[in-house]
């Protein structure tokens, strides 16, 4: 299923993006950090963490630890067969607002992630 932009409402959605949208929900930091692989990179609006622990601190300060809801709006293939761009509204005691997340997966897991409002 796919909206006037060609994004999927949710048929098509890759098992790592829907477990990180879960684990975020769910308030699960140690699933969410699961979900990205030892090497990850993560970019938040230019602010870049490496690694799990690097994960796990943008999580603690960024994510869950300011009470993020991400409600996934859609879904589409990014420039690769690897990536993929979601689009979430965010609620929270942070950002809120519509943003973008360009994933880049690799097998069951991300390994890069790119944020921005």
């Amino acid at each position: 299923m796919s909206d006037a932009n060609g994004m999927s409402l949710s048929a098509d959605v890759p098992t790592p993006v829907r477990r990180f949208v879960d684990t975020t929900n769910a308030g699960d930091g140690e699933g969410l950090v699961q979900v990205f692989t030892e090497d990850a990179f993560l970019s938040d609006c230019g602010r870049e963490h490496h690694g799990r622990q690097g994960v796990a601190e943008w999580d603690r300060t960024g994510n869950i630890g300011e009470q993020a809801h991400f409600d996934l709006l859609g879904c589409k293939p990014g420039a690769t067969p690897q990536e993929v761009v979601a689009t979430v509204l965010v609620s929270g005691d942070g950002y809120n607002g519509t943003s973008e997340l360009a994933f880049t997966l690799r097998g069951e897991a991300i390994s890069r992630l790119v944020i921005t409002p």
